[in-house]
C-alpha cells in the first residue's frame, strides 16, 4: 500500500488577495460607525424630537448658553439665551413649582372659579 505524501492546502498561494481584508474591515467599521449614531440620538432623547409633529427641547437648561428648540408643522426655530438680564415693570402672575422628578408646575394666581 503506498501512502500518499500531498499537502493539502485550503489556500493556494495564487488565491491569497491581499485586499480581501481591508474590504472586511471597511464592512465593520461601516457598521460600528452606523451604531455609534443610533446610540448617540438615542443617549440625547432626540428620538420623541425626531418622530413628533410638535415638540420643544431645552438645552442646558437654567444656564448662560440655554437654548430652546421648538419643532412646531416640521419647521424648527432656535432661541438662544442673551448674556443680558430683562428689565422693566410687571406684576406676579403665579407660582412654578419643582418636583422631586425635576418636572416643573405652573399654578396661576386669580380668582378661583
Amino acid at each position: 500500500m503506498k501512502r500518499l505524501n500531498k499537502k493539502i492546502s485550503f489556500l493556494d498561494d495564487d488565491d491569497v488577495d491581499p485586499m480581501s481584508g481591508l474590504v472586511n474591515l471597511f464592512d465593520v467599521a461601516m457598521v460600528f460607525a452606523v451604531a455609534l449614531m443610533v446610540a448617540f440620538v438615542i443617549q440625547s432623547r432626540m428620538t420623541e424630537f425626531l418622530t413628533a409633529e410638535d415638540a420643544t427641547f431645552v438645552k442646558n437648561a437654567g444656564k448662560e448658553n440655554m437654548e430652546i428648540i421648538v419643532k412646531k408643522d416640521n419647521k424648527i426655530t432656535r432661541y438662544k439665551s442673551e448674556k443680558t438680564s430683562g428689565t422693566g415693570k410687571g406684576e406676579r402672575v403665579g407660582i412654578a413649582y419643582r418636583l422631586e422628578s425635576g418636572e416643573i408646575i405652573y399654578v396661576p394666581e386669580g380668582d378661583e372659579k
